[in-house]
Formats: structure tokens, C-alpha cells, sequence
């Protein structure tokens, strides 16, 4: 925990955090004994990615909990010392998407060869990395840095590449603006905690967590504004790319999500993806898993 005992928690304004949010603002992780503060960066302020890839979060933010991509987080704990492992999960019933221009990729096999867009060192990269390797041998997967998201999309449209990954709410702008989807993955998360988080206060994050998780999921209409706040957001900052959508159909073809509670992390599942990292030359081959689980992965 932090000095000044507040629960600090770094969020991502991203529609798969909506319940940390939630559990924030409707006084969850008060109920729990938690003082909770989200600490957040501000859209202008990111050029990159939100979480800052040369600063430590649980050190020069002073964070105690952290969502990252489950293998960035394997990558950050043990390259930056940023915390341990507590939790994964997919967080939210809402895959990526790979897009297309291209009317000669019809199906995952003919991404071979074809750079596809993703936003580096934002953890995603891996999951795309991972997902294509299913369908193409990984000399032929090529990933090509193209941003956030919104980036991404105005990528493809200027045709300065033929494909990019994608989450709601840009899957449902790419489909308006007439781009195929030729393959769909998980979005796979992590949860990091700073190595002073003892297993009560974590535990006590986990309940609010999951009672934010049934209030959304038994109540999906009442959080839609919410959910649609990065649509908004997005808008702004990208006016001349949505010109030609009609934004108002969009916001009511989208539908809330189900959420999922994350699992406690363990050294068994995750040394695996640790291993595949490493043939990968992604993580160094010194990376033990009992140095970036909680716990040692028990």
C-alpha cells in the first residue's frame, strides 16, 4: 500500500476497465475498507500508450495496482522490477479484430506476409503476435507500429497499411466505414500489484471488483453512457475521420459487453507464455516465472 494508505489504482480509459471505474464511483472499494484513488492520465498527455514504458508505475506513480496486457506483464515485471503478477483474465466478453482493406484477404492465412498495424510496446503487439501464429507460420507474422487506436483506424483508411488490430468501440467504426474483419482473438490481461500489496487488501479489491462486474452485467443499459464515454471521446479528437459515419447509429448498435471477474494468477499457466516469450526473443532467457508472480506463482 501506499504511504498515505490510499488504494491507489492506475486505470486505462479503455471499455474493458469500465468495471474499475464503476467500482470506484458507486463506492465498492469503500465498502471494502479501501480508499481507492484512479489515477489517470489525460488523452492529450498520451501520445504513445497510457501506461509510460520508461517509468516504473508502482514506483514513480506510486500505484498499487496496476491492468496491463498479460504479457506486457510478464515483460515489465521483470525487465522494469514494476511489481509482481496477481491476476489475468479476459476482462471483457470483446475480442480484437484484425481489419482489412484488401479484397484478397478473405481468410487469418492470408494475413502471411502482410503487415498488419498495432500499437508497439503496448502489450497488444504480443496478443496480435500470438493470435496470428495460429494461422501462419511466425516468420510470416509482421506487425508494423501504427498507433492508438483511433490512429490505427485512420491508418487503414488512408490506405498506409492493409490491415491493423482493433477493439470496440473501432471495430464497429471499421465496419461502418466498409473494412472487412478477417480474424477475431482474445483480449488477454494482466494485473499487476506493487510487491508491498498483502493478500488482504488484494482480496478486498477482487470483491468490488466482481460485485461491479454482476452490477454491470445485470444492469447493462444503465451503464451504456459510460461505456460509449471513449466513442465520445475519440470524436473528438478525431472529428474528419468519423465525417462519414453516422455516429448516433453507431451508439445504438453498440451493446455493453459482459464483464468477467479476473483469476489469481498462477506460475503454471503463465511460465508457459513466460517460454514463448523467450523462443520469441521477447523476454531474456534469464526470466523466471517465480521472480514475476506474486508469490513465486504458488
Amino acid at each position: 500500500m501506499s504511504d498515505d494508505d490510499r488504494f491507489r489504482l492506475f486505470h486505462l480509459p479503455f471499455s474493458f476497465m469500465l468495471p474499475q471505474r464503476v467500482a470506484s464511483e458507486r463506492g465498492y472499494f469503500a465498502d471494502e475498507g479501501l480508499d481507492a484513488d484512479l489515477v489517470e492520465r489525460e488523452r492529450s498527455d498520451v501520445e504513445w500508450k497510457y501506461i509510460p514504458a520508461e517509468e516504473r508505475l508502482t514506483d514513480d506513480y506510486g500505484v498499487d495496482v496496476y491492468p496491463v496486457c498479460k504479457w506486457e506483464s510478464l515483460k515489465r515485471t521483470w525487465e522494469m522490477d514494476d511489481g509482481r503478477v496477481v491476476a489475468k483474465g479476459t476482462f471483457a466478453d470483446q475480442p480484437y479484430s484484425v481489419f482489412t482493406r484488401r479484397d484478397d484477404v478473405e481468410e487469418p492465412a492470408d494475413l502471411a506476409g502482410l503487415p498488419v498495424g498495432i500499437n508497439e510496446r503496448t502489450g497488444q503487439e504480443y496478443t496480435a503476435m500470438r493470435a496470428l501464429e495460429e494461422h501462419v507460420a511466425p516468420e510470416d507474422v509482421e506487425l508494423v507500429h501504427h498507433g492508438m487506436p483511433t490512429d490505427r483506424l485512420r491508418a487503414l483508411y488512408d490506405g498506409d497499411v492493409d490491415a491493423v488490430t482493433l477493439l470496440e468501440p473501432h471495430s464497429t467504426l471499421a465496419e461502418r466505414l466498409g473494412f472487412e474483419r478477417v480474424l477475431t482473438f482474445e483480449n488477454h490481461m494482466g494485473i499487476v500489484g506493487d510487491d508491498d500489496l498483502d493478500r488482504e487488501t488484494f482480496a478486498a479489491f477482487m470483491r468490488a471488483y466482481g460485485r461491479a462486474v454482476g452490477e454491470i452485467n445485470a444492469h447493462p443499459d444503465r451503464y451504456r453512457e459510460e461505456y460509449l464515454s471513449m466513442l465520445r471521446a475519440e470524436e473528438s479528437l478525431a472529428p474528419d475521420l468519423f465525417a462519414e459515419v453516422d455516429l448516433d447509429a453507431v451508439r445504438e448498435e453498440l451493446t455493453v459487453p459482459e464483464y468477467s471477474v479476473p483469476q489469481l494468477a498462477t506460475g503454471e499457466e503463465l511460465d508457459e507464455h513466460l517460454r514463448w516469450m523467450q523462443r520469441r526473443e521477447l523476454v531474456d532467457d534469464a526470466a523466471d516465472i517465480s521472480g514475476i508472480v506474486a508469490d513465486g506463482g504458488d
